[in-house]
């Protein structure tokens, strides 16, 4: 009854209210923007090579981040990741380049603003690359590409559309983040995610049922709210490390003297990297099998590299403990 409440009560401001309707709407024309295919293209085909795939490869990973465009060849196939991408390079170069420290460390706002427009230029260099190597890879699919269209014009117009997509989703991040509940980029990534969460619930549920095995759905489904809400706590805790130090105290003629001394709390996150190590971590660790499948043809089920598909062996579990 306390979260119903609480929920009452943000509800009655104003402002919060305008600004999470605002949050809604821009999410509802990402998700919108996740099922337009892109010219020239077949979705049929791509459905068909997308369900012959393994999910725990790299572009699966990519697939889940954008919450099915990429399997879908939409114009949002790309997503946020190249700002992602780009945010992560130009932070890397603030430790290496003093250019880069200067703008980020002595310049304060105009310094920042520097940085925005440096990273945003990046993010169109990196959606071009990003962009071709993706046309690329639809046009390995037999059949992706409808034969109507002619070649020259399908690499055309499709990388000047995933170019404007991915900068249209950086800037329904932005708005989110100034005139929504913050956040933004996060946001949409979430949203991506959790847009296949019912369907993974449903296909979990005909399975389970389908076996006559309705108490372990319900055992798995105890289990996902156990997990959440231990997240949210090592996510939320925080470690209070005291600090005490000397106060003093000012007479009326002006001397000073030592008084007992005050105590505060310095907080630590006890998990200040969030889930980035995470992510990049099963990115690393796909990236070995995808390169070899793609570039030798081998299957990734089988030999040595099978270890980098298997989420259950054990040299994956201690490659991505060790990445992580």
């Amino acid at each position: 009854m306390k979260l119903f409440t609480v929920i009452k009560n943000i509800w009655s401001i104003k402002e919060l209210r305008q600004r999470i309707l605002f949050t809604l709407a821009l999410l509802l024309i990402y998700r919108i923007g996740t099922f337009v295919v892109l010219p020239g293209v077949v979705p049929a085909a791509l459905e068909k090579s997308a369900s012959n795939r393994s999910a725990n490869d790299l572009l699966g990973l990519i697939n889940v981040f954008t919450g099915g465009a990429f399997d879908n060849a939409a114009i949002f196939a790309l997503g946020v990741m190249p700002y992602i991408t780009a945010s992560i390079i130009v932070q890397l170069l603030g430790f290496a380049v003093p250019y880069f420290q200067r703008l980020q460390t002595k310049e304060g706002e105009s310094g920042r603003k520097r940085l925005n427009q440096i990273t945003r230029i990046l993010t169109v260099a990196i959606t071009l690359v990003q962009g071709g190597g993706y046309l690329q890879l639809i046009r390995s699919i037999p059949g992706a590409i409808s034969p109507e269209i002619p070649d020259g014009l399908f690499w055309f117009t499709n990388i000047i559309i995933l170019t404007a997509g991915t900068i249209f989703c950086m800037w329904l991040g932005e708005r989110i983040t100034d005139k929504g509940i913050g956040n933004g980029v996060s946001l949409i990534i979430q949203a991506g995610i959790i847009a296949r969460l019912p369907q993974a619930f449903v296909f979990e549920f005909q399975k389970l049922f389908g076996d006559n095995k309705p108490l372990l759905f319900f055992l798995e489904l105890a289990l996902f709210f156990v997990i959440v809400l231990a997240t949210i706590l090592v996510i939320q805790g925080v470690r209070r490390i005291p600090i005490q130090f000397a106060k003093r105290m000012v007479g009326r003629s002006g001397s000073s003297l030592p008084t007992a001394g005050a105590r505060d709390y310095l907080p630590l996150k006890v998990n200040s990297a969030g889930v980035m190590p995470i992510i990049f971590a099963q990115a690393l660790m796909f990236l070995p099998a995808t390169v070899i499948q793609y570039v030798s043809g081998t299957d990734v089920n089988t030999g040595r590299v099978h270890m980098f598909s298997d989420i259950y062996s054990l040299g994956y579990n201690l490659a991505f403990s060790a990445l992580s």
